[in-house]
């Protein structure tokens, strides 16, 4: 193995706000492992709204200090290195972990339970309250560095953990089986498109929301039907006609997802892209004896499970398009068009 260098390129979040905030540097100190953790030299990452969301202070409640932006909760610590997707491989690792990982290729699992040590009572997530993927090198627990035994590349690789593991969750926590019929909104994007397949994976059917020009990529998917944004939901598949609903967008049209749920329903959430705040009618939610999943801690299972189905060949990557770390920038404004199905990767250490 050859020597490390004591400094890394990198993007460091400064503080929250525009893009100017995000600042390409090569005198990023290189971080040291401790006992318990792995050193990875990071082959790929890739952006996701969670990116945008922390810069911008989204995650916030509206404080008058912005103490709460991070996915926990709490105030980000700047500078703050974010990317929460990384493959990679293990180059160093603290005195408890075995020599033998070195040169293991992995993936991070997001959410982590284990910090320089101590397990935490609420989880961090990778690049929120503490360091990730938009950097050469990373450290985290051993414990959540998976290897990984795939032809894929390093490109390919880093379009899943956050995205797939999140809808891998979703999935999990409302038990999603054989047979069931499954609404996806937001279904091009990298957890949307995610979820098609690993629905698809169970054995369920799965009712996508999407646009026209994305069809195709969708029906490629593992999509049964496709139902385009502008039209009523209800409308089109009827009240009481699916099992679960994925939902990803929120916004306005949210109460027709609970209507068109069956009696008995589940309904889960991880995202609100097209409006965090919706109305309840509570006699639909009682009357229809419905169950509610927010998601965002991962279940215990949920990422070796993801680790089987890459393995297995089961699901496959969807890459948009990738670009180098110093070009994060562009990288985000093309993500913000919303333009793409699937992920936007950025290639850090790619021979």
């Amino acid at each position: 193995m050859s020597k490390l260098p004591k400094t890394m390129k990198g993007v460091w979040l400064t503080g929250h706000g525009e893009t100017n905030k995000l600042d390409f540097r090569s005198d990023i100190p290189v971080p040291k492992p401790t006992a318990n953790d792995v050193l990875i030299r990071v082959g790929a990452t890739a952006v996701n709204n969670t990116d945008i969301n922390t810069r911008t202070a989204w995650y916030s409640k509206g404080k008058a200090t912005i103490n709460d932006a991070s996915w926990a909760g709490i105030a980000i610590d700047f500078p703050r290195i974010q990317g929460i997707d990384v493959c990679g491989n293990i180059v160093a690792v603290g005195k408890n972990v075995s020599k033998n990982r070195i040169g293991e290729r992995v993936l991070v699992e997001p959410c982590l339970r284990e910090i320089k040590g101590k397990a935490l009572s609420k989880p961090f997530f990778l690049g929120s309250e503490c360091d990730g993927g938009f950097a050469e090198f990373v450290v985290v627990a051993s414990r959540h560095a998976f290897q990984v035994k795939s032809s894929l590349s390093d490109i390919e690789l880093a379009s899943f953990p956050c995205s797939y593991s999140t809808a891998e969750n979703m999935l999990t926590k409302s038990k999603v089986i054989s047979g069931e019929l499954v609404l996806v909104t937001g279904a091009s994007g990298g957890v949307g498109s995610a979820a098609v397949q690993l629905i698809k994976a169970r054995g369920a059917n799965v009712f996508a929301v999407t646009t026209v020009s994305k069809t195709q990529d969708l029906i490629n998917l593992g999509a049964t039907k496709i139902i385009y944004r502008d039209q009523d939901v209800v409308e089109t598949l009827g009240s009481n006609s699916v099992d679960v609903v994925i939902d990803l967008v929120g916004g306005k049209k949210w109460p027709a997802f609970l209507e068109v749920l069956r009696p008995g329903g589940r309904y889960v959430v991880s995202g609100a892209i097209a409006g965090a705040l919706v109305g309840l009618d509570l006699r639909t939610l009682y009357l229809k004896d419905l169950s509610f999943f927010g998601c965002t801690v991962l279940e215990s299972n949920v990422f070796a499970d993801l680790i089987d189905h890459i393995e297995n060949r089961s699901i496959k990557p969807v890459v948009a398009h990738t670009f180098p770390l110093e070009d994060i920038v562009k990288a985000q404004e093309l993500f913000l068009q919303k333009k793409h199905i699937g992920k936007i990767v950025l290639t850090i250490n790619t021979y």
